[in-house]
Formats: structure tokens, sequence, C-alpha cells
């Protein structure tokens, strides 16, 4: 049995322990209000320009359109951009997330299909790292982005928009967690080259009418498709951001308790250690005494 001072040692460090905990959680708490309602907000904007990509797309499945809506026309090379946190200390997070990707990997690679891997945020990298190292072609950094800004979503599809245009891949398809609410974060697969709206979103049935561009086609979906793209990339990475506060702000909850049930635990066994070792010492006495 270990002594007393080994027993206060390890109930100061637990306790330790859960302050740090603790805090944690509060800030997790106060993170993630402001996380949630920025998802929230960005949803309808990106169902939106959803809505209007589907409606494009299906005017240039009828008559062509450029290569980010159109493809290159074979979908032999897909890139997966895997999107997890920087930070860990959240739960089964971004487990999840590497699990959907890892499946989407196996899937591909059955089917004969070339695999690439874009990783953005660490813990993402690291876990795809040890099995899948071979295929991954680059890692997006965001350690010093202290929050989520359009300005690093263009970033980033500016990233796979120009792979793109070097010919590096065929298919791109993001891989991400969908914030619902605090205890539940989906995790998502969704195609982002060729640009492809999804399944929920409203389409215009266009009755085989084609589109007129004004001033010309090419000048509009110039400005428009890496716009759509960086607006879902923004939009998944409030969804990430606010999948990650409400998972942290969970775990640190649960690893609170669990360091108070163990702060106890180990006070009554200290009790009875400390208890024991009262009563021998007074055996140690009254024996002595007789004795004498």
């Amino acid at each position: 049995m270990p002594s007393l001072k080994e027993f206060r040692l390890r109930i100061v460090s637990v306790k330790s322990t859960q302050k740090i905990t603790k805090a944690l959680q509060m800030v997790a708490t106060a993170k993630l209000k402001r996380a949630q309602e920025a998802a929230q907000a960005a949803r309808p904007y990106a169902t939106r320009m959803a809505s209007v990509i589907a409606n494009l797309a299906s005017g240039a499945a009828a008559g062509g359109g450029p290569k980010l809506i159109a493809g290159t026309g074979s979908d032999d090379v897909h890139l997966l951009v895997v999107l997890t946190s920087e930070r860990g200390l959240c739960g089964g997070f971004n487990t999840n997330i590497v699990k959907l990707a890892r499946t989407e990997i196996r899937r591909l690679q059955a089917a004969g299909k070339t695999v690439k891997i874009l990783t953005i945020g660490k813990k993402g990298s690291d876990a795809l790292k040890r099995q899948f190292g071979q295929l991954i072609v680059g890692h997006i950094d965001r350690k010093s982005e202290r929050s989520v800004t359009a300005e690093g979503a263009a970033r980033i599809a500016a990233e796979i928009t120009d792979r793109f245009d070097r010919a590096e891949f065929d298919v791109a398809t993001l891989v991400f967690a969908r914030f619902k609410n605090l205890l539940t974060q989906i995790p998502t697969a969704m195609q982002l080259i060729p640009a492809k709206a999804p399944a929920d979103a409203p389409v215009v049935d266009l009755q085989g009418a084609r589109y007129i561009y004004e001033p010309s086609e090419e000048a509009i979906l110039e400005t428009l498709l890496p716009r759509y793209l960086g607006t879902q990339l923004l939009s998944a990475l409030l969804e990430t951001e606010a999948g990650f506060q409400g998972a942290q702000m969970t775990a640190m909850d649960n690893a609170t308790r669990n360091a108070g049930d163990m702060i106890k635990s180990l006070q009554l066994r200290y009790n009875r250690a400390r208890q024991a070792q009262i009563t021998k010492e007074l055996i140690e006495i009254i024996s002595g005494a007789e004795a004498l």
C-alpha cells in the first residue's frame, strides 16, 4: 500500500489537473457560443451559394462548362482534404473525422482509384501519417490563425485550385465534422471539385434551357467558382471550430467530474491508511507499555 506521503502527493496532483480541466472547460464554453453563432450564420449563405452552383451545374451538364464544374472528364485521381483541429483534448472529435477519411481512402483504393491527401490541422496529419504517410501530398498549418476568417478559407481554396490547375487530381472531397449540437458532431464528406451542390440544395428546373452569360461565361464563373469554394471551406472551418469547442467542453467537463471522483476515492484511501497507521502505532505503544 502507498505511504501517506504518496497519497497526499497524488491528491495534490489530481487537484492540479482538475483545475486545468475546469479552466479549459470554461474557455471552451465561452468560445462555443461565438463559434456556434458564426457557424449557424454562415449556413444560409453557403446553402444559397450551393443552390446557385447546382443550377449552373445543371446548365453546364448540357453544354459543357468550366473545369471546376464539368471536371476533367475523369475520376481516376482523388484528393481528400481532411479538416481537423490543431489541438486535442476534445474526446473523439478528431478520431471520428480521421475514421471517415480512412473509410473513404479504402473505398477509393478498392475501386482502383489513386488517392492523395491534403491535411488541414495537426491532429489529422499526425493520425493519417502513421498509416497513409505516402499518400499525403501537403499540409496546411493553421496554428498562427487565432480565429476562422474568410481570408484563411480563401487561402485554402487557392491552394486546392492551384493543384487542380496543375492537373494533380480529378476530384476533390472535403472531410470535416458538421456541428449539430453540443454533444453531436457529424463527420461529413463533401465533394468540392467538380463543384457539386449537396443533395438537399434546391435546383431550378431549366427544362433544357441554357444560361446566357453577360458579359461572358468565363468572366462570371472565374469569379463565382473560387468564391463558392471559399464559401464552402469557410462554412466547413466554422462548423469544425464549433464542433471542436463543443467536444472540448464536453470532454473537459467529463474529465473534471472524473478528477473529482478520483480525489474522493484517494481521500477515502488516504483516511483509511492514516487510520490504520494510527491504530498500528497505538497497538505498538500499548504492547510496549505491557512489556514494561
